[in-house]
């Protein structure tokens, strides 16, 4: 995956997982909202650390 595009979805993951902590914290929420903050880096963290699955051409399935 081009460095821009995991630049691009990890802003928006970080910028969601803000607002829903934002959310969780105006709605009285504490156990989500700590979910949040862990989950939220977990998620942004993985899309880093993780490399994308390549197939080749032996992975492909025949047609029958």
């Amino acid at each position: 995956m081009p460095v821009m595009i995991k630049i691009a979805l990890s802003t928006l993951v970080a910028l969601a997982a803000i607002g829903g902590w934002f959310y969780m914290g105006h709605l009285g929420q504490t156990g989500p909202q700590w979910a949040i903050v862990f989950l939220g880096p977990f998620s942004v963290g993985s899309l880093w650390i993780f490399p994308e699955v390549m197939r080749s051409k032996a992975d492909a399935r025949r047609k029958p």
